[in-house]
């Protein structure tokens, strides 16, 4: 007989960082952070005893004009058999009907061969993501050697050029952190993409860079700050979710110096896989196709994204399950006139 508990942050992360698709956005550091930017969190467990089988991280987050709550779950569950998940998905739309919630949003994230038993579980398939469906994955379980010659030659020089120029690349602290959202800002605006604040890039860094599972890495020149990745790592895996670079300087090429950096340090802490995170819903043949007229939106990144090499990566999407179907309707509506 399993019960249902809500597990401690402890006991979650213990759980989650054995799990063989763990992921850092289910990381008990996460919610902790989403938390204090607009979230709430809570956590669903099935357990055996004292031992969790199965469970979920999810955030919620109140809906407009008092219309309940909207339920958001990236890159999980988990669980060890197909038993345990339809058990866990029992106790989980019991808790968030409990708790008011219109619907859940759900980002399964990369499953080879397709997520399984979608049917059953009454989801359906929606274009509203809130993680970008497609990236590139890089395969870092080569020599340093053999990641380069996988690179685009353009690429390649660009990397080494960077290396020659006497910039300093060191791994940054708290005191970077201002530094590091000013040039968020500046790319942010050279890209068209939104951006946080200090505060969240600052809280981010110290959750997880606690354990050791997150670097800011900085790169400056004769004095002037050029470029910055935050990255982090679970396991075998390495993720790419924050870079930014200034205008200035910029045939240095340290923002390629930079990443080539924060692949370098993946790689001594065991990862074999480098994310790169987030490139424009498109097929690879129509990414080919327009990213050199296309600078919109994550278009931007895609050109310097895709000369590391890697392979594309469509993950499973986003579906929804509806609690309180008029609502959600009003939601949908919402969401097309935004777009």
């Amino acid at each position: 007989m399993l019960d249902t508990i809500s597990p401690t942050p402890q006991q979650w992360d213990e759980f989650v960082i054995h799990q063989p698709r763990s992921h850092v956005l289910q990381r008990a550091p996460w919610g902790i952070l989403k938390s204090e930017f607009g979230w709430s969190v809570t956590r669903i467990a099935l357990a055996d005893e004292a031992t969790l089988v199965a469970g979920a991280q999810i955030l919620l987050k109140d809906l407009p004009f008092r219309f309940g709550k909207m339920a958001y779950l990236p890159m999980g569950p988990y669980a060890y058999s197909d038993e345990q998940l339809d058990l866990l998905w029992e106790a989980i739309d019991a808790q968030l009907k409990q708790e008011g919630v219109a619907f859940l949003k759900w980002e399964p994230g990369i499953f080879e061969g397709g997520v399984p038993h979608l049917d059953r579980w009454g989801f359906r398939e929606t274009s509203h993501t809130v993680q970008p469906p497609n990236t590139i994955l890089l395969d870092i379980s080569h020599s340093e050697d053999d990641i380069l010659a996988n690179m685009s030659q353009n690429t390649r020089r660009k990397v080494r050029l960077s290396e020659r120029k006497g910039i300093r690349y060191y791994h940054g602290t708290l005191d970077d952190i201002e530094v590091f959202t000013h040039l968020m800002n500046t790319t942010g605006e050279r890209n068209e993409f939104g951006v946080h604040d200090t505060h969240y890039y600052r809280r981010a860094y110290e959750l997880f860079s606690a354990d050791h599972t997150a670097t800011l890495i900085m790169a400056e020149h004769e004095g002037t700050p050029l470029a910055g990745v935050m990255a982090f790592h679970q396991n075998h895996t390495a993720w790419y979710l924050y870079g930014a670079s200034s205008n200035e300087k910029r045939n240095l090429m340290a923002s390629y110096g930079v990443q080539w950096e924060a692949i370098k340090w993946a790689k001594q802490h065991g990862c074999d896989v480098y994310d790169l995170w987030g490139i424009p819903d498109e097929v690879e043949t129509s990414l080919e196709a327009q990213f050199q007229d296309r600078s919109d939106g994550l278009w931007g990144v895609y050109g310097f994204k895709r000369g590391f090499g890697g392979e594309i990566v469509r993950s499973a999407g986003a579906w929804d399950k509806v609690y309180k179907p008029l609502i959600y309707t009003a939601y949908r509506a919402a969401m097309q006139f935004r777009a």
